[in-house]
């Protein structure tokens, strides 16, 4: 075997050594970055016990005197949200997840 031919086999070894390293490192090292919550969401939305979504409710801040007194009283408190809904919140919010 000459000498280029030895060289030349050798190069290749260590370029393929080389991509092997380097996928390696590719996916060992690397993490992926951290997710982020919308700041909106998180003042807005929380979690029941039993893993449900919970909200407020809206439409009681003012103009109470034009609203019924059994809607004022219906709005008082939280509400757990409905699945479609509920589901495009924990987009939102990615930790919120159980």
């Amino acid at each position: 075997m000459d000498s280029r031919a030895a060289g030349s086999a050798v190069s290749a070894w260590l370029a393929f050594a080389g991509r092997r390293l380097y996928k390696a490192r590719l996916h060992a090292d690397i993490e992926m970055p951290k997710l982020k919550t919308k700041s909106g969401a998180k003042k807005r939305f929380g979690r029941t016990a039993n893993g449900q979504i919970k909200r407020n409710w809206g439409h009681k801040r003012h103009r109470l005197i034009s609203k019924s007194k059994q809607g004022k009283r219906l709005r008082r408190g939280t509400t757990i949200m409905e699945p479609g809904d509920a589901k495009l919140v924990l987009t939102y919010m990615p930790y919120l997840r159980s």
